[in-house]
Formats: structure tokens, sequence, C-alpha cells
């Protein structure tokens, strides 16, 4: 069990800018694909990024796509989600998640996710 802490969630006002973080102990950490995936109140858990090995591949959801960007830094074994353009529909939990492989297919993303984050409140108010 590869263990995942995400911090940076938070309060903020439509239009501002926040970054996320996750950061593990794993010493196998560049060889885990990654990813940011949230739940918005009342919502299923939704695909948000996702980071190849190297972080030289990246996915984005149509939602975020243009605002948010994923990267990682392998040798400080951190991700980080940096979100701008924040809308009122960007509330969530943002759990960090790591596992083997990307899968890109619609509605399959979570599949190659095998370990998950507590997750991380980000609110944004109008």
């Amino acid at each position: 069990q590869i263990q995942l802490a995400e911090s940076g969630g938070g309060l903020v006002q439509v239009g501002d800018s926040l970054t996320l973080s996750c950061s593990t102990p794993a010493s196998n950490f560049s060889m885990l694909s990654m990813g940011w995936f949230r739940r918005a109140p009342g919502k299923e858990r939704e695909y948000v990024a996702l980071i190849s090995r190297s972080g030289n591949i990246t996915y984005y959801s149509d939602s975020v796509k243009g605002r948010f960007a994923i990267s990682r830094d392998n040798a400080k074994n951190t991700m980080n989600l940096q979100m701008n353009g924040l809308k009122h529909e960007d509330t969530a939990v943002y759990y960090c998640a790591s596992g083997p492989r990307i899968v890109t297919m619609s509605g399959h993303y979570q599949e190659g996710m095998d370990n998950w984050g507590k997750g991380t409140l980000v609110t944004v108010s109008s």
C-alpha cells in the first residue's frame, strides 16, 4: 500500500488560483503513473488529470483543460496540480492517485490507479 498525502486545498474566490500537492514516501515513485481526481458534492468521483511516470505525457479532462496543469518532480516524490481560473463548479474534494498505468479510455480513467490519498477540499466561492 502506497501512502499518498494531498495538501493545498482551501477556500478561494472565483477566478483565483490554487496549487495542490501530493507527496509520498514511496521509493518507486518514478515508476508510478499518477493522477488527480475529484468528487464534487453529490456527484461521483471524476478524472481531472493524469501524468506519465516521466512526466512528459499529460492528460486533462475537458472541464479543466487550459486552466489546470499537472506536474511531478520525481526527485522530490511530489506531484502538483496548478489550478487557474477556478470556477464554482471546481468545488470538490481532490484526490491524488497512483497506479501501474494510465488508462485513457473514457469512463475508465480510475482503473489504472490502485492507491488513493484521503483528499483535500477545494471550495470556490462566488
